[in-house]
Parts: structure tokens; sequence; C-alpha cells
């Protein structure tokens, strides 16, 4: 598919495949599946730290010489969508020393089909900040879309929200490029499709079971 300008896909490069090649295997270890989710992880940080906006700035190296650099122009806080976007929080300390972290907890309505919101807490400062909004899985993007709006009505701009995510399907992207255009997404891979039951192909299983050891890794979802 053609992504959407909203869209920073990783370089496709041999080694990122290589990994989720680990990472996608249903017979992967939780102990390979935990550490090659963390690389990809990682570099899916960095990505997103650097659409962050930067300020000129100089530094004299040790040789006496001015370097003209570049430094963050502001403090961005994260938010984690509990459960999958947890395991993103320990690579993101690692990139943003003292990062504030809030949590929303966004669940399917049995009944309704819909997503619910069941809890939010938010740094109180969120208004004037940008937003890493961590979420590995985009597939329908309902959840996505109801955090999103959670960050919205506590005054977060749109343009100041970036998804850090880890796998996402045309079809979410699609429909979150057209309901909330100015919010950017990082992301290591487009699947092909989703299937009847809304599940990504080809796919990883439930990131957060997988990642988090509470069902057998070769669980399929």
């Amino acid at each position: 598919m053609t992504i959407g300008h909203n869209v920073q896909l990783l370089p496709q490069t041999d080694q990122l495949r290589a990994m989720h090649t680990v990472v996608r295997d249903r017979d992967c270890t939780r102990e390979d599946f935990t550490f090659y989710s963390r690389r990809i992880i990682r570099l899916l940080l960095e990505a997103a730290s650097g659409l962050l906006p930067f300020t000129e700035k100089e530094v004299t190296t040790p040789v006496g010489v001015t370097y003209q650099g570049l430094e963050c122009a502001v403090q961005p806080c994260a938010v984690s969508v509990i459960r999958a976007g947890e395991a993103i929080e320990g690579e993101l300390r690692d990139v943003l020393p003292g990062v504030r972290i809030g949590k929303i907890l966004i669940q399917r309505d049995k009944h309704t089909k819909l997503p619910r919101l069941y809890y939010q807490h938010l740094p109180a400062d969120i208004a004037d900040r940008h937003v890493l909004l961590l979420e590995p899985m985009l597939a329908t993007a309902g959840s996505a879309l109801a955090a999103i709006d959670v960050l919205l009505s506590a005054g977060v701009g749109e343009d100041h929200i970036v998804m850090v995510n880890v796998l996402s399907s045309p079809e979410g992207l699609r429909r979150l490029a057209t309901e909330r255009p100015a919010v950017r997404v990082v992301t290591s891979a487009v699947e092909e499709r989703l299937n009847e039951h809304a599940f990504m192909i080809p796919g990883i299983g439930d990131f957060g079971d997988r990642f988090f050891g509470t069902v057998d890794s070769g669980v399929v979802k």
C-alpha cells in the first residue's frame, strides 16, 4: 500500500526483517520475543523522538571548534495504552530519562464491540506537551482513536501526538489518516490486511500476552 504522509515506516532493512522473523514465529520463546521486540521498540523510539521539534544550539568541541548542533525544543511526555503499550516503557526510559508517563485503559465492550474507556491518569500539564502515544498494535484503529480522543479532550494538540507502533494494518492507517490526519505514526511494519476477525495478517499474535508471558507464546491470536 501507499502509506500516508502522517506515517513514518522504519527502513525495511534485512536486520529489521530478521528481527521480525524471530518475533513473528509462533515457536519463539518469550525470552527471544521480549529481547527482539525491545530492539525494534528502541528503533521506533529513536525515530519518534526525531519527529519532535528541535532548535539550533552551538557547542564547543574538545578541540576548541564550534559545532552547529540541535537540541530538542520541548519536554515530551508519553502515554501508554494499557497493557501492550507498557511493553514500550522500559526502552522509553532509556531513550528519554525522567520522561513522565500517563496511562489509558481502553477495552472493547463485549456487547457493542466498541472501545470503552475504563481508566485514565495523565500528567497535569499534558496540554502543554508533545505526547508519544505508546500503542504497539494498530488493527481497526478503534482503540487508538479512542485513546487519541482522550488526549484531545485533555487539551493536547492533534499535531502534538506521535504514535509509537510496532505493527499497523492498512485499514487502520487509512482510518486514522481520515479521522485524525495530523497525528503521526511511527511503525516498523505495515501488514497485508485484516482478516474476517479483524486480526492482522501475517500478524504477530497478541503482543501484550506474548511480551508479558500471560499465555503460551505459541498461541496465535
